[in-house]
């Protein structure tokens, strides 16, 4: 099975395809054809991943021609409880042998054709084929919805927030020496689920020097005393919108006679990038908060990755905060505030909350203090 659905809101999506149309057009793009994945999810309500079956959503930016969902027939069966008519989309199914893509794309005006960033080459090309225009990505049409959350978005990313800060609350559990990253990392992936999450999408256990490795994920190195470790972790809610937070922990009191300074470094980065947010700063402008801080103390080599991300459907989505990012924050944007110092080979910090920009300033998501946890 390629896709699953959950009933959208019916005013809610109507807004949302027609704003798609409105970006479409303002970007001169004949329509977006989007496939499964966030996207999709975001626009009508339907997850799932693309296979060889080719799933789409056709909209044409000229809202004078009609909207189209093509499916196999034999996925199509899952998804009949959404309200396509109502909608305003002609559902469009075909068995195998026929030309999906000839269905999809049938009838549209010339131009450029924006496909789903992560859509396969297989579906890509042949749509390419069958359209003969220009095609482009729709990842910068879409994230114009997608990169301002609603009400209901912003709950639920509270939700998310809150069933993880339950987790970061539970690690001295399993936290201690004697044990590997990956008896640690189990136990925790037990808990997110047992929070609220339908999933444990990832975790990091950083121990010792594994902590000066940003995306380190677990081994079977055993956690020592005096060792400083890295605790990130996430995952998505039965909504599908993510959590993502990270704190840093200490088995006892650090063996590294420069934890103390650097950590304190850290978290005042942190809090001075979450201090800066507010609609009309720059994404770079929080970038460098967090960097000037570090720079000031001697770490600025130390802190190798941007700032933060957007989060929402996924882990990783539009807003970026890193340098050169000149994208002026607007109210219902949501991002990562995550300063790090990394020092190879010995030992590694992080600091990460999910923000949302108010209409005068900024909600953290994430409660837990940030002092470093010494277990």
């Amino acid at each position: 099975m390629g896709v699953d659905a959950a009933v959208p809101d019916l005013q809610v999506t109507r807004e949302r395809l027609r704003r798609l149309r409105e970006q479409a057009a303002a970007r001169d793009v004949a329509a977006c054809v989007v496939t499964p994945g966030s996207d999709l999810r975001y626009l009508v309500g339907v997850g799932g991943s693309s296979f060889e079956r080719l799933t789409s959503l056709v909209v044409p930016s000229d809202d004078a021609l009609p909207m189209r969902f093509v499916s196999p027939a034999l996925e199509f069966a899952g998804l009949g409880h959404i309200p396509f008519d109502e909608l305003g989309v002609e559902v469009r199914t075909w068995v195998d042998g026929e030309d999906a893509a000839g269905l999809a794309v049938e009838g549209l005006p010339g131009g450029r054709l924006a496909v789903s960033d992560m859509t396969p080459a297989l579906h890509t090309l042949a749509l390419g084929g069958r359209h003969g225009g220009e095609l482009t990505l729709a990842g910068p049409v879409v994230r114009e919805l997608r990169m301002r959350k609603d009400p209901a978005e912003l709950a639920e990313l509270r939700r998310a927030g809150e069933a993880i800060d339950r987790v970061h609350a539970r690690v001295h559990e399993w936290l201690r020496p004697g044990r590997t990253e990956a008896d640690v990392a189990a136990d925790i992936a037990a808990a997110i689920v047992e929070e609220g999450h339908t999933v444990a999408e990832f975790v990091i256990v950083g121990s010792g020097p594994n902590g000066a490795s940003p995306h380190h994920s677990v081994s079977d190195r055993v956690i020592e005393r005096g060792d400083v470790v890295v605790v990130d972790i996430g995952g998505p809610v039965p909504s599908g919108y993510n959590s993502d937070s990270t704190r840093t922990y200490a088995v006892g009191e650090p063996a590294e006679a420069d934890v103390v300074r650097s950590y304190d470094a850290l978290q005042a980065a942190q809090q001075a990038a979450v201090d800066v947010v507010r609609p009309g700063v720059t994404c770079e402008q929080v970038d460098q908060a967090a960097r000037a801080v570090l720079n000031d103390a001697g770490l600025g080599e130390r802190f190798i990755h941007r700032t933060g991300h957007g989060i929402g459907l996924d882990v990783h989505e539009e807003p970026y905060i890193v340098a050169g990012n000149d994208l002026a924050l607007e109210a219902g944007m949501t991002f990562s505030v995550e300063p790090g110092v990394y020092l190879a080979g010995r030992w590694g910090a992080r600091i990460e909350d999910i923000v949302a920009v108010t209409d005068d300033g900024v909600e953290s998501l994430n409660v837990r203090p940030h002092d470093l946890v010494v277990l």
